[in-house]
This record gives C-alpha cells, sequence and structure tokens, in this order.
C-alpha cells in the first residue's frame, strides 16, 4: 500500500523544514573578538622576534600540543610560513583537532603605522577532518612610549550558531593566556 500523496507532501515538508532548521544552526559565520596588553620596559622588536617564533607558541598557548612547520620561506623584510599543528579545547580537552596555518610576520613601513605584524590565516578541522572552520588574525605591535611595548590581537572566527558561546569562550581562553604568557615572559626577563 502507498502511502497517500497528503502524507508524502507531509513528510517532504518535515524533512524541508528541519533541513533548514540544522542549517540554521549549524551555519557558520565570522565573529572579532580582539584583546590588547601592555608590556612594560620590552622593546616591540624582542615581542614580535617572540611571537613569530612558532616553536613559542607552544609556551604561550596551552591548547596547542605539538606542530610541524610545513614551509617557510621570504627575508627579514617579510617572512612567510606555514605550519600544521594539533590542539586540545581548554573546555573540553578530550577532543582534539587539527589544523593548518599560514603567517605573514614583517615590521609594517612608516607610511602604515611603522607597527611590527603578525598575520595569520587557519583552518581547524574537527571530527577527522569532516569539520573545518577558518579564522584570521592579526597581532600588531608597537611602542608605547621609549620604555613599553603596546600589542594588540584582532582575531576572526568561524563558528556555527548553535555553537557560539562555546567557541567565545574558546577564542577568549586562548587569546587571554597568550596575553598573559607573553606579558609574564617578559616581565621575568626584565627582573
Amino acid at each position: 500500500m502507498l502511502p497517500s500523496p497528503r502524507w508524502a507532501r507531509r513528510r517532504v515538508l518535515v524533512v524541508a523544514v528541519l533541513s533548514l532548521v540544522a542549517y540554521y544552526l549549524l551555519s557558520s559565520s565570522y565573529n572579532k573578538y580582539q584583546i590588547d596588553t601592555i608590556i612594560h620596559r620590552t622593546k616591540p622588536e624582542a615581542v614580535w622576534e617572540y611571537i613569530a617564533d612558532f616553536s613559542k607558541m607552544k609556551k604561550l598557548n596551552p591548547t596547542i600540543l605539538d606542530f610541524k612547520i610545513i614551509a617557510d620561506h621570504g627575508n627579514v623584510d617579510h617572512w612567510k610560513y606555514s605550519v600544521e599543528y594539533t590542539e586540545r579545547l581548554s573546555h573540553w580537552p578530550y577532543s582534539r583537532n587539527t589544523a593548518v596555518g599560514h603567517y605573514s610576520v614583517r615590521k609594517l613601513p612608516e607610511l602604515e603605522g611603522g607597527q611590527y605584524s603578525v598575520a595569520s590565516t587557519h583552518r581547524t578541522c574537527f571530527l577527522l577532518g569532516l569539520f573545518c572552520l577558518n579564522s584570521k588574525g592579526d597581532f600588531k605591535i608597537s611602542y608605547l612610549n621609549e620604555f613599553d611595548t603596546y600589542c594588540q590581537e584582532t582575531v576572526l572566527y568561524q563558528c556555527p550558531f548553535l555553537f557560539g558561546r562555546f567557541c567565545r569562550r574558546e577564542v577568549e581562553f586562548q587569546r587571554t593566556a597568550i596575553m598573559s604568557n607573553l606579558n609574564r615572559h617578559f616581565t621575568h626577563k626584565a627582573s
């Protein structure tokens, strides 16, 4: 016995509505997060060199477990490298993800502010690479005055609507840890 045409239309409508709701809840939008800090008695170039070296990122970001540099080129004026890394989530440490980051390290010309810059793009994948999200980071380092350094990081991160608060907490945890550990490193160094 075949289902009635009316029941078939209802089933199609229910599937369509559920699909739209699932798409809305899982679709990704970009969010912005910005953080800054002042590092006393430190030159911007020293902070820039420290941040630019990804091996130091394991000390700054407690969620990074392992990494390998997969590309590296450029010169002292504009250095680019790519890194593949594994990290755990701070609020769900049993879950691991893999990411590929592309970094651009340079001192901006005076016309562009003369700041030191570490810009990056990342593709972070979960569930054995079945679900991936993108993000962009822009870390600017400059003189606050003749003795102190001002650091500002702006992150644009992609996150599904359903996980918005979880993503925000993860970004806040990582970025706050990085700034705090960076400040701690240079405070101990200056002492």
